[in-house]
């Protein structure tokens, strides 16, 4: 079985054609996928979204938040009691006020939203810590030895150095 592995080393298939722009193009599309789906996730809990872009700490940090707003701002003991999801929603539109209702829907709008940035990449993940040259498009620590981002694959021109311009000028006679 031939394939590619991408960047989270799953296993993708290889593109019919084997061209570089396909590949690119099928990661692309799993991201858009993947950043949906944490955006839905996070919209019915928040963190959700988070974890499956593995990132851990922000999945915590949301899930904490959200369900502590819940227990302070919401009857859950009434809702409980409510019989029917038509009850419980009208307990809720009557017991919990409209500002205690925006923190909630804030809470999961921002969730969503973070967490929809994160999947597809936005801020990239790389420090710019100084340590050699960065890639103008993702803005990740490149490889000085290869002409190309691996992370990316956005082509990098070389600068030309003196020594190889003048071994240009001049032909090596012996």
């Amino acid at each position: 079985m031939t394939g590619l592995l991408d960047s989270r080393f799953r296993w993708r298939k290889r593109p019919e054609n084997g061209t570089l722009t396909e590949a690119v193009t099928n990661l692309c599309t799993m991201t858009w996928l993947r950043a949906v789906l944490a955006a839905g996730l996070s919209v019915l809990l928040p963190g959700a979204g988070h974890a499956v872009v593995r990132d851990w700490t922000r999945a915590l940090m949301f899930s904490v938040l959200f369900l502590t707003a819940v227990v302070v701002f919401v009857p859950i003991e009434q809702l409980l009691s409510a019989g029917s999801v038509s009850n419980g929603m009208s307990i809720f539109n009557e017991e919990v006020g409209t500002m205690n209702q925006f923190v909630l829907s804030f809470i999961i709008l921002f969730a969503a939203i973070d967490a929809t940035f994160r999947a597809m990449g936005f801020p990239p993940e790389s420090t710019d810590d100084g340590e050699g040259p960065s890639c103008p498009e993702c803005g990740r620590t490149l490889d000085e030895d290869l002409t190309f981002c691996h992370w990316c694959t956005t082509e990098i021109e070389q600068p030309a150095t003196e020594e190889a311009e003048e071994a240009d000028e001049e032909p090596i006679r012996s």
